[in-house]
């Protein structure tokens, strides 16, 4: 679609929205937010007619892009024959959902609880682990994040805990691996591997074996900066948990349905949890969904003892209708595949080739359609670009790094002092090659703030 300007219905949009709506995350006097008049594919655009390659998906959600016909056209089917039913029943469009979910979740997740988004399919998933264990304690990683609503706030690792942060939530923060910038003084990735096994295990110790319900990580933390844990960390605390009775959720809210070229990225580590955490690809965010894919010792838990818990709109006909048409596009068009290998043989390959050409690169890390930089101001010292959790001046050179991609016609993924490169699953050769491209004009700017 050629994107048709029109700047009055823009600027109409765009006072309406600051006259009422309210945004996440912000203060809300400090923000300019784009008015956006559509999308298509890995682009959208704004009523002035300026279009963009969305290397965000969204939210790290449209794994297929914007507007992908036959998921508008099921969505559309699916409103024209039961458009939401009651989750007591059992509903075509549900089943089928869950039915092509399951199909593709590890070992015996077979059972499948829907939610409307991520951050409630932790909530669920922890309730479940402490019901099934007994035990009230749940262990879960710094720099992560598990979703905004109070528990999953709790859990979560990075500063936009602190305002609700309780400290009566039954959480305990450790340290997962993270060898860049290694909280273990290790040297080599089987030394970050081995310390911070050995330290969630102490931790595990004095906290009392016999109290911990659960240890919840992101297979791949995402917006924390998308460090792919080092070989064996993950068996190693599949061992753990199965050591201590204890059990292992991982959350796929952004790693799962393609993103890093595996269905889950647990299959790229060959470990199975007993309850997986998914939203956001599952139907590449046309409608909300999440949910929570159980093991079958878990699910019999409440085989006879009725779960507590429930949501209005659990398994809308909608969401999963879009989830199903998602889940048939993806394996139709190969769309697992394409960010599998179009990862490693363009992405990952420009992204290094980009590190070497600026001072600002300090980390190149990921896989699939999920990479993050790590932008520095000095390489030898590895100083952050910008302080943690910088705002107002001290961002400014993110700040300016983030305008400069946007002037060159990609929209980025900024996170403290990261860039992510989180393309749709199905972005072709020639587009990734195109925000590549303004991806380097961009890092041009973050250069001259290097030391």
């Amino acid at each position: 679609m050629t994107p048709q300007p029109n700047p009055e219905v823009g600027a109409a949009v765009k006072a309406a929205d600051r006259a009422h709506v309210f945004h996440s995350w912000s203060a809300q006097e400090l923000i300019d937010p784009l008015a956006v008049a559509g999308a298509e594919g890995s682009y959208f655009w704004d009523y002035d007619g300026k279009r963009y390659l969305d290397f965000t998906s969204g939210l790290v959600y449209t794994n297929i892009g914007y507007q992908h016909p036959k998921v508008v056209a099921a969505i559309q089917e699916q409103a024209a024959t039961l458009s939401t039913f009651a989750p007591a029943f059992a509903v075509e469009a549900r089943s089928e959902a869950a039915r092509l979910i399951a199909e593709r979740t590890p070992g015996d997740l077979d059972k499948i609880f829907f939610t409307n988004g991520g951050a409630d399919a932790v909530e669920h998933a922890v309730r479940m682990a402490r019901l099934h264990t007994g035990r009230p304690k749940v262990l879960s990683a710094y720099r992560s994040y598990h979703g905004g609503t109070q528990q999953a706030i709790n859990i979560t690792g990075d500063p936009r805990r602190w305002a609700s942060d309780s400290a009566a939530a039954g959480v305990v923060h450790f340290w997962a691996p993270f060898l860049y910038r290694s909280r273990f003084y290790a040297e080599t990735e089987e030394q970050e591997c081995a310390r911070a096994l050995e330290h969630l295990e102490t931790t595990i110790a004095f906290e009392g074996p016999g109290t911990v319900a659960a240890i919840i990580l992101e297979t791949i933390p995402g917006t924390a900066g998308i460090m792919v844990p080092p070989p064996g960390y993950l068996a190693g605390v599949r061992e753990i948990c199965d050591k201590y009775g204890i059990v292992l959720i991982l959350d796929e809210v952004m790693a799962g349905f393609g993103r890093t070229g595996e269905w889950f990225a647990a299959d790229l580590f060959g470990v199975v949890p007993d309850l997986i955490t998914f939203a956001k690809g599952v139907n590449s965010g046309y409608v909300p969904l999440g949910g929570v894919a159980i093991s079958g010792a878990i699910a019999e838990t409440f085989g006879k003892r009725p779960y507590p818990g429930g949501l209005t709109y659990s398994g809308h006909p909608l969401a999963c209708a879009a989830a199903a048409a998602t889940i048939n596009v993806m394996a139709e068009e190969g769309v697992v595949e394409n960010a599998k290998n179009l990862g490693a043989s363009v992405v990952g390959p420009a992204l290094r080739e980009l590190a070497e050409r600026h001072p600002s690169v300090g980390d190149v890390r990921g896989v699939g359609m999920f990479w993050a930089l790590d932008l520095v101001k000095n390489r030898e010292t590895r100083e952050p670009l910008v302080p943690y959790n910088a705002a107002g001046e001290a961002n400014a050179p993110m700040a300016a790094f983030g305008a400069a991609a946007k002037k060159h016609g990609i929209w980025p993924f900024i996170n403290m002092n990261r860039t992510h490169v989180v393309p749709p699953c199905n972005a072709t050769e020639a587009e990734l090659k195109e925000g590549l491209a303004a991806l380097d004009s961009a890092l041009s700017v973050a250069d001259e703030y290097v030391e």
